[in-house]
């Protein structure tokens, strides 16, 4: 287990929750929103704390031969502060706010200071420039809300470890609240040119409302990249 995973466990072990029912909005939908502490999740194949990896990832010979030759020293694109994507983001440690309404759903990210507004109200993907962090839109099953994304420019990966994608990527994220204080949380992946069926990864995200997200700039002091120690990677 990583120094920042078991720094993870102690203050989720050491914090308690609010208890209480599943809080709902006006209409009548479960309300996901709130400041989150989320699993990190530096390795999807790997169990954690609050998290459920998939221990092995079933790749195309294209998929493998990208995770083969993936070496983070020759260029790992967030080392100079390009965007995580959606996966990675909801990976990290920092703590995220969600932030809802009937009609859209707002990923607030700590990390960067990255946003992602997504509409809930059953409309369909939007045509347009393949982006970093796709493009998204949720519907509700029941009591979850389902948030499907597509259009990625593949250009990130799923993880701090490297596992690829390609601009295939299809990305389902399952958002419960079994109770006031935790979200039950699963994300598949599904992208037929890395991997040859979709699998899921599944976590639990603590209610923080004592928290508040913070700003967050990856270029501020960033020495590395100033001083050309990182490389930028050559797409």
């Amino acid at each position: 287990m990583t120094t920042i995973a078991m720094m993870v466990l102690f203050v989720l072990q050491a914090y308690q929750p609010p208890a209480g029912p599943t809080p709902r909005t006006p209409s009548g939908k479960v309300d996901l929103s709130g400041v989150w502490a989320k699993a990190y999740v530096p390795d999807m194949t790997k169990d954690g704390p609050n998290q459920k990896g998939m221990a092995t990832l079933p790749f195309t010979a294209w998929g493998e031969a990208e995770w083969k030759k993936y070496d983070a020293a020759e260029g790992d694109y967030t080392g100079a502060c390009l965007p995580f994507g959606m996966t990675r983001s909801v990976n990290t440690p920092e703590p995220m706010q969600i932030m809802q309404s009937d009609t859209y759903f707002a990923f607030l990210f700590e990390q960067n200071s990255w946003f992602t507004v997504v509409p809930i109200d059953g409309r369909e993907h939007r045509k347009g420039i393949a982006t970093w962090f796709g493009d998204s839109v949720g519907h509700w099953e029941g009591d979850t809300l389902v948030i499907d994304t597509v259009n990625f420019n593949g250009k990130t990966r799923l993880d701090t470890v490297g596992h690829p994608h390609s601009d295939q990527l299809h990305v389902i994220q399952r958002f419960s609240r079994p109770d006031r204080g935790h979200i039950s949380y699963e994300v598949t992946i599904d992208d037929p040119k890395t991997f040859t069926k979709p699998w899921t990864n599944t976590r639990t995200f603590t209610l923080r409302p004592d928290w508040e997200i913070m700003e967050y700039s990856c270029e501020e002091n960033n020495k590395s990249l100033w001083e050309g120690r990182i490389k930028v990677p050559n797409f």
